[in-house]
């Protein structure tokens, strides 16, 4: 009997999963074509409504339901006798009718109940540099705290927001406009984990932190690929790095964040082969929000990388006027190319984004500027 179980369990399990990407990918077009087509001076973007989404969805059941109903009859050739095709097929009816997926552990449908939830991702406004804040169900993540002469206004920022502690800290990789203000938000914010790469940098701003994680006395963890974390309804998976890289950036700490139906992703700085890397293990980094990496810089952001990524949203942080000419062209001609909404924070300032789990709404109008830093 639990045989049988086990068998409808995974051939349901594979089987409804290659349907919903299925069908995920069709949704995915509609929505980048309905999204190209938004009105740009609308102050929200979003996802398609509720309506397609719940019409997806019922879709989706039903596909599943004929995908159940399939199992069962396969699961008689597994001996047979009708009174225990009849026990197996009411408990998997009854598990269906729950809304469980079958063979699914109960961890690992955390990140999907996401009734009255809300995830906001907050790109701040911090000059040539990267800090992201991250809160969902009233637990919090700050990604990258900018230059060592951010430190004060990162600070200020989640103070703004009443933030009083953190789950996570996450230094993405060890350049100065990435963890600058690193120590000042670790002395003035407890937080539970501070991930960072295994690499370190001969350098004073990396020193402090190590200095600031010592005077919290918190250990540094360097997070490996294929980890999960909960971030109340949200689950952050860790892409990368898969390898110990010479070069700083491509080190940087990857990571898929989904809530819901909506999924984003960060990279850090990571560059080519880095991308390369991740593509090559499988790693799934299709995403609804780009955290364009490097800054737009045309090291990182590949073809391959974002032919896979397939973002209907990006956002790039950067400085007004930098001295390394990010965005560069490359990246902004291919975001343009592809009808991606991009998002900018030296024309926009810190830019915010609200998921439900199904729609995003962002505090601004996507950029109408595409000319690049150089």
């Amino acid at each position: 009997m639990q045989y049988r179980a086990n068998v409808i369990a995974r051939a349901y399990k594979i089987i409804n999963y290659e349907i919903n990407k299925h069908m995920k990918s069709q949704t995915k077009q509609k929505s980048k074509s309905k999204t190209k087509q938004a009105a740009r001076s609308s102050t929200t973007r979003r996802k398609p409504q509720k309506s397609r989404s719940a019409q997806a969805k019922n879709s989706r059941r039903q596909y599943s339901l004929a995908v159940l109903l399939f199992c069962l009859i396969v699961s008689m050739f597994f001996g047979g006798d009708l009174k225990g095709f009849l026990a197996v097929g009411t408990d998997a009816v009854a598990a269906y009718l729950d809304g469980k997926l079958l063979g699914q552990s109960q961890d690992a449908g955390k990140s999907g109940d996401i009734k009255d939830s809300t995830l906001q991702i907050h790109f701040l406004d911090i000059g040539q540099g990267d800090a992201t804040y991250i809160t969902c169900d009233g637990h919090s993540m700050l990604v990258d705290a900018g230059n060592n002469n951010k430190g004060t206004q990162v600070q200020s920022y989640l103070e703004s927001q009443k933030i009083s502690s953190l789950d996570y800290l996450v230094g993405t990789h060890p350049d100065a406009d990435h963890i600058g203000g690193l120590d000042v938000v670790l002395t003035k914010f407890p937080a539970k984990k501070l991930f960072m790469p295994d690499y370190e940098k001969d350098t004073k701003t990396y020193e402090d932190v190590v200095k600031a994680a010592k005077y919290r006395r918190l250990e540094i963890t360097h997070p490996k690929a294929g980890q999960t974390y909960p971030l109340g309804s949200a689950k952050i998976t860790i892409l990368g790095p898969l390898e110990a890289y010479s070069d700083a950036n491509d080190n940087s700490i990857c990571f898929l964040l989904e809530h819901g139906e909506n999924r984003f992703l960060f990279t850090g700085d990571a560059e080519e082969d880095a991308e390369s890397d991740m593509l090559s293990a499988g790693e799934n980094v299709q995403a609804d929000v780009y955290k364009v990496s490097h800054h737009g810089s045309k090291t990182a952001t590949t073809e391959a990388f974002f032919r896979e990524i397939s973002p209907v949203y990006a956002v790039i942080s950067c400085g007004d006027d930098n001295r390394y000419g990010h965005p560069h062209a490359e990246v902004l001609n291919r975001l343009r190319a592809a009808g991606v909404q991009m998002f900018r924070t030296d024309d926009q300032g810190t830019v915010v984004v609200v998921s439900d789990g199904t729609d995003l709404t962002f505090n601004c109008s996507p950029s109408d500027d595409w000319a690049a830093g150089e």
